[in-house]
């Protein structure tokens, strides 16, 4: 049998990164906190946490973690039915998503599910080719994300195409070509684009898929925030990918034009969860898929290629 004591100490350290964080969020000393977490780790017979500046959990940390929030869920699920709808608590579901979906059709798409069942979205937000590490890792129970593939446990649930297209505002864009009015590479570069994060590379994907160029080099802003990043291009700091869902919902803002008219990069979905899900994981992965079927592009059917 596992200690909860020790599985919640051992939580705490990865959620926080460090044993003396998670001893000030447990209100425990940090001795109490390592000890729980060497019990444990002697009780398994190997290492649960590689230990140093940023506390990270091991491989065997990792399933364990994802075994402990699958637990936790299932006892909030049972508690519920216990006490009766009058007595209904509320509980943390854990997910992680790229910002640009979090704002255009996530939080609308649950938000009713989250009141009803009285959940606590505890949100990550991360790049979209990224997400899937803190599935992997045990911090959350699903994200959304590019990968395609199911990891181990899991299943990867398409959810539709998220469609981006390079935008400026209209001086930029009349910068960028030339007395003729054509769109040049060379003129392009030598503005500065706006991008998320360092993470983001979309802008280097639309231009090796329009131009060709692998690796380009150009000035860059980087603005990790969608209301910042979408002002930084309306204030003209230069050119970025903005999601087609985000552009039809900029009524009365400063106009953007199209870099290259339909020149856009497609970006398919997945909601990636446990494949054993306890009922509260269930209802929320339901209000994922039909947010994103409302909302997003469909998939293209597996015999079929995409343009």
């Amino acid at each position: 049998m596992l200690d909860a004591r020790q599985l919640q100490a051992l939580s705490a350290v990865v959620e926080h990164g460090s044993f003396s964080a998670a001893a000030k969020a447990l209100a425990l000393t940090v001795a109490a906190v390592s000890l729980r977490v060497r019990a444990l780790e002697t009780q398994l017979g190997q290492r649960l946490v590689v230990r140093g500046k940023q506390v990270r959990a091991t491989p065997a940390g990792q399933a364990l973690l994802a075994h402990v929030k699958q637990v936790q869920l299932m006892e909030a699920d049972l508690l519920e039915r216990l006490r009766g709808s009058d007595d209904q608590r509320w509980q943390s579901v854990p997910v992680a998503i790229n910002a640009d979906s979090a704002a255009a059709w996530f939080l609308p798409g649950v938000a009713d599910l989250l009141a009803r069942q009285r959940l606590l979205l505890d949100l990550t937000i991360d790049d979209q080719d990224h997400t899937h590490e803190l599935l992997k890792n045990g911090t959350v129970i699903g994200c959304v994300t590019t990968r395609a593939d199911p990891m181990r446990g899991c299943v990867a649930e398409p959810l539709g195409i998220m469609r981006y297209r390079c935008v400026a505002a209209p001086a930029v864009v009349a910068r960028a070509r030339t007395p003729q009015g054509r769109l040049t590479p060379h003129r392009l570069l030598a503005l500065p684009a706006v991008i998320f994060n360092r993470k983001d590379a979309l802008q280097d994907v639309w231009l090796e898929r329009h131009f060709g160029l692998r690796q380009a080099r150009y000035p860059r802003h980087f603005t990790p925030a969608v209301d910042a990043f979408e002002r930084a291009i309306e204030l003209g700091l230069g050119w970025g990918m903005v999601p087609e869902l985000h552009l039809a919902q900029r009524t009365g803002n400063p106009p953007l034009e199209e870099v290259i008219p339909d020149a856009v990069v497609d970006v398919a979905l997945y909601w990636q969860h446990w494949e054993r899900e306890p009922p509260t994981a269930q209802r929320l992965t339901r209000a994922i898929r039909d947010a994103a079927r409302a909302a997003l592009l469909p998939l293209p059917a597996p015999h079929e290629t995409q343009g």
